[in-house]
C-alpha cells in the first residue's frame, strides 16, 4: 500500500492551496481517509476526516481549520483531497495523509495504519 501526497508549496497568508493524496493498492471507498499536519518539535496533528461510512458520519474538522478546510475524494481514481482556503501563517506545516479501515473518524493518528509521506505547505504572512 503507499500513499502519495503532492500539492505543498508556498502560498500567502489568505490565498488557497488544494493537497491531493493518491492511493496504490488500496481502495478510498471502503477506508476513512484524513489530513494531518505536523511541524518541527511538536506532535502531529488531526486537520480532518471523511469515512467511507457516509451514512454515520459526516467529515470532522479540527476546530482550527473548521469553515477553511474541506476534504473530499474521488473514488474513481482512488484519490483524496484537502481544499485549504484563507491559510494563515499558522497553517505552515508538513501535511500528512491517512487511511485506515476503521468506519469512525479518530483524531488520533495512532489509529490509522496507511500514510502518505508528506507535503510542506508554507504560508508567509
Amino acid at each position: 500500500v503507499q500513499l502519495q501526497a503532492s500539492g505543498g508549496g508556498l502560498v500567502q497568508a489568505g490565498g488557497s492551496l488544494r493537497l491531493s493524496c493518491a492511493a496504490s493498492y488500496l481502495t478510498f471507498s471502503t477506508n476513512t481517509v484524513a489530513w494531518f499536519r505536523q511541524t518541527p518539535g511538536k506532535e502531529r496533528e488531526f486537520v480532518g476526516g471523511s469515512s467511507w461510512r457516509r451514512d454515520i458520519n459526516t467529515p470532522r474538522y479540527a476546530d482550527s481549520v473548521k469553515g477553511r478546510f474541506t476534504i473530499s475524494r474521488d473514488n474513481a481514481v482512488n484519490t483524496m483531497y484537502l481544499q485549504m482556503n484563507s491559510l494563515k501563517p499558522e497553517d505552515t506545516a508538513t501535511y500528512y495523509c491517512a487511511a485506515d479501515r476503521a468506519a469512525v473518524i479518530y483524531a488520533s493518528s495512532n489509529v490509522y495504519k496507511y500514510w502518505g509521506q508528506g507535503t510542506l505547505v508554507t504560508v508567509s504572512s
